[in-house]
């Protein structure tokens, strides 16, 4: 069980898988050291700007851009938490990069039958369970092929892709 960091080797991650990438966000908050500036920025109502987003935003671009699919459901509370929020305010940028976001409202029944952490599944064959300290900050990941594990994974993204709504959607249903 060994833990990798942010850092290249969790950046290879994103660089090295087939098909897909897929990830289930089940917290309110999280501690992302790149962040911490421009989340300040959009909290105090100024623009942050994006050029802290680029080097995600250009990996998906080429992951995408090369047939992959990047995917991902947030939990998200009514009304979301100020973090929630800022995700929403980013998750353009992640659309027009290529990646598929949507959201699941944390009280649908289903949210109960999905694990309690949040984890990326990499071609529905490795998952990656994150791990956060009692700050929110991000520690890195736990990867696993345990079958039982990857299993709960694929569960877990078949019943939230079925329930979560797209980014149009969600937003149009919050007029």
């Amino acid at each position: 069980m060994d833990l990798i960091p942010p850092g290249p080797d969790f950046d290879e991650l994103f660089r090295s898988y087939r098909f897909t990438a897929w990830r289930l966000e089940t917290r309110t908050s999280y501690g992302v050291a790149e962040e911490d500036g421009p989340y300040q920025e959009w909290l105090a109502g100024r623009d942050p700007g994006i050029a802290w987003f680029r080097p995600w935003l250009e990996m998906v671009r080429d992951q995408t851009g090369a047939g992959k699919r990047m995917e991902r459901v947030r939990l998200i509370d009514d009304p979301p938490s100020d973090y929630l929020r800022w995700e929403l305010w980013g998750t353009p940028y992640n659309i027009a990069a290529g990646e598929d976001i949507r959201y699941l409202d944390r009280g649908h029944p289903v949210v109960a039958e999905l694990p309690e952490g949040d984890f990326w599944l990499f071609d529905g064959a490795v998952r990656a369970d994150l791990h956060f300290d009692d700050d929110d900050r991000f520690l890195g990941v736990v990867l696993t092929e345990e079958p039982e594990a990857v299993l709960e994974a694929v569960r877990a993204r078949d019943a939230a892709w079925h329930h979560a709504l797209t980014f149009t959607g969600y937003t149009a249903s919050r007029i």
